[in-house]
């Protein structure tokens, strides 16, 4: 007999219907395979944070909800409403899932000291003061009140931002109206969303 998909099919059901009769009971199998792994749960809209282009996701997590339950990622795929991508996703949007539950993402601020070769974790409040001090210290260090002619200019040449594809547009205000305040002259983002 040639194999084909075709006999494959017909050998399946033929197998199924054996088994019907001698006696098991396939109902509540047909009727698991019936329901999506998805049907209960909650579906979270969200934009991949991969490129510039800002394809939409949906995210399907399972979970009671609780204050302090930590909800479980069923499922990623495009979004098929969203005008970007229209549901579709190139390779690096559909490992979304396996980037989420990767057992090696990091959960918590780390640092590696000059002179270390390991990476230590801190505490996220460890992590704020950290970066607020050698901020003011770059700036101070770095900052020019005046141009070599003498014109007032008031900027900041030793730090540079740059903000993510996914960030939204108000995010990218708020961001810009921070470093201009800080002297800030080398600004680049990706507002797309």
């Amino acid at each position: 007999m040639e194999f084909s998909r075709r006999n494959f099919l017909k050998g399946t059901v033929l197998g199924g219907t054996a088994f019907s009769a001698l006696g098991f009971d396939l109902a509540p199998v047909y009727a698991q395979t019936s329901s999506l792994k998805i049907s209960r749960a909650s579906e979270t809209r969200s934009t991949c944070p991969y490129c510039a282009v800002s394809c939409g996701v949906i995210i399907y997590t399972i979970g009671d909800k609780a204050k302090n339950a930590i909800p479980q990622v069923l499922h990623v795929e495009g979004d098929p409403d969203h005008p970007i991508n229209r549901g579709t996703l190139c390779p690096k949007g559909s490992s979304l899932e396996q980037d989420i539950l990767n057992d090696r993402r990091l959960l918590k601020p780390q640092v590696r000291r000059p002179g270390a070769t390991d990476w230590e974790d801190i505490s996220w409040d460890q992590a704020y003061e950290e970066i607020a001090q050698k901020v003011k210290k770059t700036r101070d260090d770095t900052f020019i009140e005046q141009d070599a002619n003498g014109k007032t200019v008031n900027r900041c040449e030793g730090m540079a931002f740059t903000g993510g594809c996914t960030d939204t547009n108000e995010f990218n205000y708020l961001a810009v109206k921070s470093m201009r305040s800080l002297g800030v002259c080398y600004l680049e983002n990706q507002a797309r969303v």
